[in-house]
């Protein structure tokens, strides 16, 4: 099971404690946040203070939002608040959170030197408190900062979030023109503003020092005494608000056309990648994590699309709508309206508009929709660190599910995988190098799949018996199914495919792979399409060992002939239709679900070895509601790579046509197969009217009246 939330032991390495003063100014601060980036960046500059300013120590006690769902946590919380000069918070959207840290900060608010809160709730936005500067009044209606939101919503139909955004965005240039005395305070919150989004280590730590300089007591009359400032304070050092980014590249860019110049100018990559016809991925980025230096897990994603070939195109955004950078960096410079991305792999975690905030799904669909690229949004962790993740029997915590998981795929997200944990201790991300590659090599696929050209294309339909293991093969929920593939063999052909020797009719085609229409799986009847040798599974199934502790050698006794394992199908040119076989456990299928030792057989891990790696499908389509893949064992959402459907799937583009009237297991085969659901329509009911003996029985009856 997952751990909800990291115990006491976890947050006291957030704790930084100055171990002697001598004689400098002690503040006392308190921060909680979304964002475990921010975590490192504040703990490495309340360090540099205390190691280095002759005036001033910090002590910090800092939280992840997530954290103050427990108890006891909140209980310590709450007691930091209470000894605290200042309190920072940031991005605290949850609300259920918000109304906690609200009620726990608001008897204090007076007493403390200054509250600074960054976008976030209503609630804990009016906790805002420097000097004379206040928003206290936020959301009513003679409130200068409400009256600023409201034009702007209305005008643009924005969120509050967006509206807050701009408002912190827009205020600078208006408060320069106002006098001094009156603006001080709301200066000094856009300064604060202006250091948190630049987020180094270096802006956060005089970030601090002018929250000391300006609002803590003791610094101000020792600045008094002294007839000058106590601190010595740089300005922010600015970033790019939304550009493109390239690990290697020696800065930030601001348009397509700049980035792509360097990008072709570079030496160390073959002239292939630099070829337009090279398989590009988009990435889209959180700009937090590439200013507070955070970005291991992005440099790592770079590297690895890079290594296959590809050519990346790296993108970031300072705020929660990403639908501007995707319109604004995924088209040709010189032809706007033609996508120039294969394939898009949000790194964010979050909804495309509006992050973990409110989000707008229909802008979001807009966008995509006219981009129409396949859209991947992986996963880092964020409430939970990687040991809890890996322990874990469900794999992501449930709030992670909902934001992370659920949220992405209203805009319709594919393939929820995990790509980063988190340090416990410093917060700091670090790739997951296994699924690093898995989310690299199935974006390549996704993107050559669109570059390939349709007759080199090979696909894979499989089909299986509904309900699994006990109807005949080829059946399917609410489905025709041999049917349906042979229309759907026919529109391919008919559009370029290589589909060559296809029966004339679907029943001939069922003939050609089942031989016998009632044939269940397993069955002699069943067409062989290939059979594999034992070396040749072994070498293509780098988890073959995992799978001989459960069955014994290779080949076992299912979809075997006690020498080879058998691929059950047929092939018709580049399309291959086969028969997904048994799940092995007839007897007890509640084994395959609870038991923790339980995995796929031989020849049910053979046939998805045959389709990645020997025949070499460019997709799969899993034909009818529904097979059993995405139900082998492995963590419920966040797969690893021990996850069975994670290895069995591979990097294989994977499109489901499923039910419509059955979303909860739809979800199962998106989450755990990372299946792009094309759902058809559950038949019209009609009157079935009585069978034969009944009808008879009914005339009998009728007569005798």
């Amino acid at each position: 099971m997952f751990t909800s939330v990291p115990p006491i032991a976890t947050i006291s390495s957030r704790r930084i404690i100055p171990e002697n003063l001598q004689g400098r100014v002690l503040m006392k601060l308190v921060y909680v946040v979304l964002e475990p980036q921010y975590q490192s960046a504040m703990s490495a500059a309340v360090k540099s203070i205390n190691k280095n300013n002759s005036n001033l120590a910090i002590e910090v006690s800092g939280y992840l939002i997530e954290e103050l769902r427990s108890p006891e946590n909140y209980e310590v919380f709450k007691e930091d608040i209470a000894k605290a000069d200042i309190f920072i918070a940031s991005l605290i959207f949850i609300d259920d959170l918000a109304t906690k840290i609200a009620q726990a900060v608001a008897p204090h608010r007076d007493r403390l030197s200054a509250c600074v809160v960054f976008p976030s709730m209503p609630e804990v936005m009016r906790l805002n408190k420097m000097g004379s500067f206040s928003m206290e009044n936020l959301g009513q209606s003679k409130s200068a900062i409400a009256q600023f939101m409201r034009k702007r919503k209305e005008k643009s139909g924005s969120s509050f979030q967006d509206s807050m955004l701009k408002v912190v965005q827009t205020l600078p240039k208006i408060l320069k023109y106002m006098p001094m005395d009156r603006a001080q305070d709301a200066r000094n919150f856009m300064l604060s503003f202006q250091y948190w989004l630049g987020g180094s280590t270096e802006n956060i730590e005089n970030f601090l020092l002018m929250l000391a300089q300006n609002y803590l007591p003791t610094v101000k009359e020792r600045a008094k005494e002294n007839g000058s400032g106590l601190l010595q304070i740089k300005d922010p050092v600015t970033y790019l608000d939304m550009g493109l980014w390239h690990p290697l590249a020696p800065k930030m860019f601001e348009s397509t056309a700049e980035y792509l110049a360097w990008f072709n100018a570079r030496t160390d990559i073959p002239n292939d990648m630099k070829d337009p016809l090279a398989p590009c991925v988009g990435l889209l980025m959180a700009r937090t994590h590439l200013v507070t230096g955070d970005d291991a897990h992005y440099v790592a994603m770079v590297q690895e699309l890079e290594s296959l070939g590809a050519r990346v195109i790296s993108v970031f955004n300072g705020g929660l709508d990403f639908s501007k950078a995707v319109e604004e960096y995924f088209y040709d410079p010189k032809q706007k309206d033609r996508a120039i991305v294969d394939s898009v792999v949000s790194l964010t975690g979050f909804a495309l508009v509006g992050g973990p905030a409110k989000q707008d799904h229909p802008k979001a669909i807009e966008a995509l929709e006219k981009l129409n690229r396949p859209y991947m949004v992986a996963l880092p962790l964020v409430f939970q660190t990687t040991e809890e993740w890996q322990d874990s029997d469900l794999g992501l915590h449930p709030v992670q599910v909902a934001l992370q998981v659920a949220l992405p795929e209203l805009d319709g997200g594919l393939d929820p995988i995990v790509l980063s944990g988190r340090d416990s201790a410093t917060g700091r991300s670090h790739a997951l190098s296994d699924r690093v590659e898995t989310i690299a090599n199935r974006a390549i696929k996704w993107a050559n799949l669109r570059r390939k050209p349709r007759h080199e294309k090979k696909l894979a339909i499989t089909i299986f018996s509904f309900p699994p293991d006990k109807g005949n093969i080829g059946t399917a929920a609410y489905l025709d199914v041999f049917s349906s593939i042979h229309k759907v063999a026919e529109a391919l052909r008919d559009n370029g495919y290589d589909i060559t020797d296809l029966p004339k009719t679907s029943h001939d085609m069922m003939t050609e792979i089942l031989h016998d229409p009632e044939a269940m799986v397993g069955s002699p009847e069943l067409n062989i399409a290939y059979k594999m040798s034992v070396s040749e599974y072994e070498a293509n199934t780098p988890y073959v060992e995992d799978i001989i502790e459960q069955w014994g050698a290779a080949p076992g006794h299912l979809n075997s002939d006690g020498q080879n394992l058998l691929i059950y199908g047929k092939q018709y040119g580049n399309l291959f239709v086969g028969v997904q076989p048994t799940f092995g456990y007839e007897g007890d299928p509640m084994r395959l679900l609870f038991s923790k030792s339980a995995s796929p057989h031989h020849g049910f891990v053979a046939y998805y070895t045959y389709l990645n790696h020997i025949w070499g499908a460019d997709a799969v389509l899993h034909f009818g509601t529904h097979g059993s893949m995405e139900f082998m064992p492995g963590k419920q959402v966040g797969m690893s790579g021990d996850c069975y459907p994670d290895s069995l799937i591979g990097a294989l583009p994977n499109i489901y046509y499923y039910a419509v009237n059955n979303p909860s297991e739809g979800t199962i085969a998106k989450r755990r197969g990372y299946a792009t659901i094309i759902s058809y329509i559950t038949p019209a009911p009609e009157n079935a009217g009585l069978s034969r003996s009944l009808q008879e029985l009914s005339e009998l009856i009728a007569s005798y009246k």
